[in-house]
């Protein structure tokens, strides 16, 4: 083995080992065996988007989740009023978990604002990976329920008491 194909693989073993702790340490995953991880970490790709490039748009299935793992994106929604930013989105922030379950079309478009690296993994593969450990999913679905009920739980914290109308529209955890 030369010198150029030792450091392409000791690269290669260094993403394999980042991929695997950005799972380990991700809410999603983190339940997981090591043996379902290492499996995931080996299925993730990197992509690159460049500033202004889609991630996802409005209404399509894309069935991917994303660990951004460097840049910024804009988290947008289309209406009849035209296209509104709902927030930013940083590095460090994993976007896509019910993706990975079960068809699911987007309610928002995700643009980079900045260039970006992200850490992707498809549902496909996802599934495939899970088919071998069926025994895990319920791991990922208590973990999605969790973070559901504490999401829910800061939205009602942000709504202000006289905003009725708003409080109706939660709910999403008696789903």
């Amino acid at each position: 083995m030369n010198s150029s194909e030792e450091r392409h693989d000791g690269c290669l073993t260094c993403e394999f080992q980042e991929n695997l702790d950005m799972l380990r340490d991700n809410y999603f995953f983190s339940a997981l065996s090591i043996e379902v991880l290492k499996v995931l970490a080996y299925l993730c790709s990197r992509e690159k988007f460049r500033t202004g490039e889609s991630l996802f748009s409005q209404g399509e299935d894309d069935g991917l989740a994303f660990f951004i793992i460097s840049g910024k994106a804009r988290l947008t929604r289309r209406s009849d009023n035209g296209e509104n930013i709902i927030k930013g989105i940083d590095s460090g922030m994993f976007i896509g978990g019910f993706a990975l379950i079960g068809k699911l079309r987007r309610l928002f478009s995700l643009v980079a604002e900045t260039d970006m690296e992200c850490l992707v993994l498809s549902r496909e593969r996802f599934l495939k990976a899970m088919e071998q450990f069926p025994d895990e999913l319920p791991k990922i679905l208590n973990a999605l329920v969790a973070r559901l009920v504490v999401w829910e739980g800061r939205l009602l914290k942000d709504i202000e008491i006289d905003c009725r109308q708003a409080l109706g529209s939660t709910g999403a955890s008696l789903l």
